[in-house]
C-alpha cells in the first residue's frame, strides 16, 4: 500500500495510485511563519473583536458566517486611492525575525514523516486578494481598468514580499509542498476576465511558484474555491500543480479530462451542499459518488471545497473522508 505522499504523487502525475487521495489525507498544513504568529489573519472565532494584519487592513469574523473578511469601512479601509498606494501601503518587515522566532515552527516541521507525508507552510490572502484587502472590492475592480501601471506596480510589490517569505520557507523548513490561497471568482463567473488575469498576474504568479519548483517544492497547491474554468490554462503556466477548491460549477469530469495530464483539480464537494447543519450522509454520497466516477482515478482528488482540513459543522469531513473510502473500494 502507498504512503499517503505517494499516493497523491501518482494521483498528480498520472502514474498508478492505489486508492482515492482522501481530501487533504497527505499533506500536513501549517501557519507557519512567525509573522502569522505576531499578526493572525483572522479573530480566533466568529464573534471576537476584529484584528490588525501587518499591512494595516482589518480583518472581522461576524458570528454566523464561515470565515473572516477584510472590514472597509471609512474607518477602516487602508489604502482610498490606488494612485498613490505606496503612501498607504507598507510591507511588514520580514527580516526582524530571528532563527529563535523560527524555532517553533522548525520543530513541527521536523516532526512531520516526509515518506509519509507532504509537508506544506500555507499563504494567505493571495496576491488577487491582496487588491481588494487593501482598496475594497468595488475600488479594486474599477482600479484594473482606471489604473492599471499602479495596480501592476502594487502587485509586484505584494509578489516581491511573497518571494521574500518564500525565502524563508526554504531557508528554514525546507517544504515539500505549499498552500497558497487565492479566491479568483465567485460561484458564477472569475472577478476579472482570463486575459485581465494573465496581464496582471501572471508573471508575478511565475516567479513565486517557479522559485518553489527551484528550491525544493514539489508541489504547489493553490487554494481557490470559485468558478475558475477560464482560467486553467493560466494556472498551468503559472505552476500550480494542484486547485485545491474547484467546486463542482467547474464541470470538472470535463476539465480533469482535458488538463488532468498538466493540473489536478482537487474538489467537487462544495461546502455549500454539505457542510450544513443539517447534513445527512445521503446529502454527503450524492455529491460524491458519481464525482469520482466521473472524474476517474488520476488528475482529481475528491475533497471539499473549503481551504482547509476541517467542516464548519461536527462530522461532515469526517463523513466525506468515510464514503471516499467507500469509493476507493469500489473503483480500485
Amino acid at each position: 500500500m502507498l504512503t499517503p505522499r505517494q499516493n497523491m504523487l501518482e494521483v498528480i502525475k498520472n502514474g498508478n495510485p492505489d486508492r482515492f487521495v482522501k481530501q487533504y489525507e497527505a499533506v500536513k498544513i501549517f501557519m507557519t511563519h512567525p509573522y502569522f504568529k505576531e499578526f493572525p489573519l483572522n479573530p480566533a472565532k466568529p464573534g471576537d473583536p476584529m484584528v490588525q494584519t501587518g499591512w494595516g487592513w482589518y480583518n472581522a469574523w461576524p458570528a454566523g458566517t464561515p470565515g473572516g473578511f477584510p472590514v472597509h469601512d471609512a474607518e477602516h479601509l487602508l489604502c482610498p486611492d490606488v494612485a498613490e498606494w505606496e503612501k498607504y501601503v507598507k510591507a511588514p518587515d520580514l527580516k526582524k525575525y530571528t532563527e529563535e522566532d523560527w524555532a517553533e515552527t522548525i520543530a513541527e516541521f521536523n516532526a512531520v514523516d516526509r515518506d509519509e507525508y507532504l509537508v506544506a507552510p500555507m499563504v494567505a490572502p493571495g496576491l488577487f486578494e491582496m487588491t481588494h484587502y487593501v482598496l475594497g472590492m468595488e475600488e479594486a475592480m474599477m482600479a484594473f481598468y482606471e489604473e492599471p501601471e499602479a495596480m501592476q506596480d502594487m502587485i509586484n510589490y505584494f509578489a516581491d514580499w511573497m518571494m521574500e517569505m518564500a525565502a524563508d520557507f526554504v531557508k528554514y523548513l525546507k517544504p515539500t509542498a505549499v498552500f497558497h490561497h487565492d479566491d479568483l471568482g465567485t460561484q458564477k463567473s472569475t472577478f476579472i476576465n482570463p486575459e485581465m488575469f494573465r496581464e496582471f498576474f501572471l508573471e508575478p504568479y511565475q516567479r513565486l511558484y517557479g522559485f518553489y519548483h527551484d528550491n525544493g517544492v514539489e508541489v504547489v497547491i493553490h487554494h481557490n474555491d470559485s468558478y475558475s474554468a477560464p482560467l486553467v490554462p493560466t494556472m498551468i503556466e503559472m505552476g500550480i500543480d494542484v486547485w485545491q477548491g474547484a467546486m463542482s460549477v467547474n464541470d470538472l469530469p470535463k476539465l480533469v479530462k482535458e488538463y488532468g495530464d498538466k493540473i489536478t483539480f482537487m474538489g467537487g464537494i462544495d461546502n455549500g451542499k454539505v457542510d450544513r447543519a443539517d447534513w445527512t450522509m445521503a446529502d454527503i454520497e450524492r455529491e460524491t459518488d458519481q464525482l469520482c466516477r466521473d472524474c476517474g482515478k488520476v488528475g482529481f482528488i475528491p475533497c471539499t471545497t473549503h481551504g482547509l482540513n476541517f467542516a464548519h459543522f461536527p462530522g461532515v469531513y469526517e463523513a466525506v473522508d468515510a464514503e471516499i473510502d467507500k469509493m476507493s473500494k469500489e473503483m480500485f
